[in-house]
């Protein structure tokens, strides 16, 4: 087990999957309801976890040159896209562990990202029963794509808008496929998305799973 000075990881709770299948929206609803802390993994990733890696590689020497649109979306196949993801997940996990190694509290922790991969998570648990993985089935991931903003704007700074963002929904289909694929190898329950529950709804599916695991009274 790692380095856990206050049992943080040994206890927290984690929402893996895919891109736009509602996991912050459903860790947020359990966070509120029982008092709990929200890791957003997302929003560290895209700060400081970026900074750690610049600084790291410069540490060690290596010439730093951050990646244009062009370089991200347009060139690279898209399994070479998912490698890219799959590798960069792998070392950022290292500082998602030393962000919760910071955090004390007398309840779990529940976080939530797609970079929260079931086969680098699943060491730190005591059992399958502490993490989920949300995937959107295919017709719900075409009606995020049409009604959800953020997923049906293309990537910007890049020279052909529909190329780059047929490369990012075929990148993204496939690592929600890769998080699936690998939770019911490690017996990690996977919850399919399909639109038919509203998210307060889901979160009541996530937070039974978690029974047991929460604290034994909800706060609302």
């Amino acid at each position: 087990m790692p380095w856990d000075p206050f049992t943080t990881l040994r206890r927290a709770l984690w929402i893996g999957g895919g891109q736009w299948a509602g996991k912050t929206t459903v860790a947020g609803i359990i966070a509120e309801r029982y008092g709990l802390t929200h890791y957003h993994y997302d929003y560290h990733d895209a700060r400081g976890h970026l900074d750690r890696r610049t600084a790291e590689r410069l540490r060690r020497g290596e010439t730093v040159v951050e990646p244009d649109a062009e370089s991200v979306w347009i060139r690279p196949t898209v399994e070479q896209a998912v490698a890219e993801a799959l590798a960069t997940f792998a070392e950022r996990f290292a500082y998602v562990q030393d962000d919760l190694r910071a955090l004390v509290s007398p309840h779990p922790i529940i976080a939530d990202g797609w970079g929260l991969r079931p086969h680098l998570v699943a060491p730190l648990m005591p059992s399958p029963r502490h993490m989920v993985v949300m995937v959107p089935t295919e017709e719900f991931r075409q009606r995020q794509l049409r009604e959800l903003h953020r997923s049906n704007t293309p990537p910007p700074g890049v020279s052909d808008p529909g190329l780059a963002q047929r490369n990012r929904i075929a990148r993204d289909r496939i690592l929600a496929e890769d998080a699936a694929r690998n939770a019911r190898r490690l017996g990690i329950r996977v919850i399919e998305i399909d639109g038919s529950r509203d998210v307060h709804a889901v979160a009541d599916v996530v937070a039974e799973h978690f029974h047991g695991l929460l604290p034994s009274v909800a706060l609302r």
